[in-house]
């Protein structure tokens, strides 16, 4: 199954990459939803080979998910392998810059079911997928606006 998003974001490219890319961010946001996030790599810069263990409750049953960052490439694109016991996604992030303040952002999940429970579930995502893009998409909107807040909070200072 493929989920596509995209949103427009009014900020530089730039800093639009720095907030994707600040990793130690989105760990210290996942700990505070109650998520644990292990870190298993030892690299000092953000690169190529990244990768964090997270456990997280979904429908009242405990999940883990290993995610290693497949490719960087700065101001571009963000890549991740996402591997989980019941199924495995490619989740792939894209930046284009639209001017020099304003960037879209392309998220793109494809989700490939490992076990024949989760076959049956994406099956199941397949019938509302109206519903899963909406909330995808609206999911997407909220990071945007976030990071816009940030933009022009930074650039009050």
């Amino acid at each position: 199954m493929k989920l596509t998003a995209t949103e427009n974001i009014e900020a530089p490219i730039g800093f639009v990459y720095a907030a994707l890319a600040d990793f130690e961010n989105w760990e210290r946001s996942a700990l505070r939803r109650g998520a644990e996030v292990e870190r298993l790599d030892r690299l000092r810069q953000p690169g190529a080979g990244m990768e964090w263990k997270v456990g997280f409750d979904y429908r009242a049953k405990k999940r883990h998910v290993e995610i290693k960052l497949l490719t960087l490439t700065p101001g571009q694109t963000l890549v991740f392998d996402c591997m989980g016991q019941p199924a495995e996604a490619i989740l792939k992030v894209e930046l284009a810059e639209m001017g020099p303040r304003r960037t879209r952002v392309v998220v793109e999940v494809e989700v490939k079911p490992r076990t024949l429970a989760a076959r049956l579930f994406l099956q199941s995502l397949r019938l509302a997928k109206a519903k899963v893009n909406r909330r995808f998409a609206l999911r997407l909107a909220q990071t945007a606006a976030d990071i816009e807040d940030r933009y022009k909070a930074q650039a009050k200072t």
